[in-house]
């Protein structure tokens, strides 16, 4: 099942949902370096993008679909719908990633 959907939407394309297994979430946590923060707050006053911080986010997202497509398969579903992803600063320097969405089987 690793060709497993997740949309925002709140269907499918072509597919009608034949069960509603449960909401499913994925989290990471990602923390930046003290060097990267420093590189980070220079690119903010100077008005540049920090990509030391796009990277990490991106990798926290990629953690996330890991681990809601691994707890989706787990109860069967060909699916996830609805899904948002969610972030929060948990402390300096600590980000909080979360994807939630339905765990659906599809026709």
């Amino acid at each position: 099942m690793s060709d497993l959907t997740i949309t925002t939407t709140d269907g499918l394309d072509g597919k009608s949902v034949d069960e509603y297994l449960g909401v499913v979430s994925g989290e990471a946590v990602i923390g930046a370096n003290v060097v990267s923060d420093i590189a980070a707050g220079i690119r903010d006053v100077v008005g540049g993008r920090s990509g030391s911080y796009e990277k990490k986010i991106e990798t926290g997202r990629e953690e996330a679909i890991k681990d809601i497509r691994e707890e989706a398969q787990a109860l069967g579903a060909d699916a996830v719908v609805g899904a948002s992803f969610d972030y929060e600063e948990m402390a300096e320097g600590m980000l909080w990633v979360n994807l939630s969405g339905t765990a659906v089987r599809t026709e």
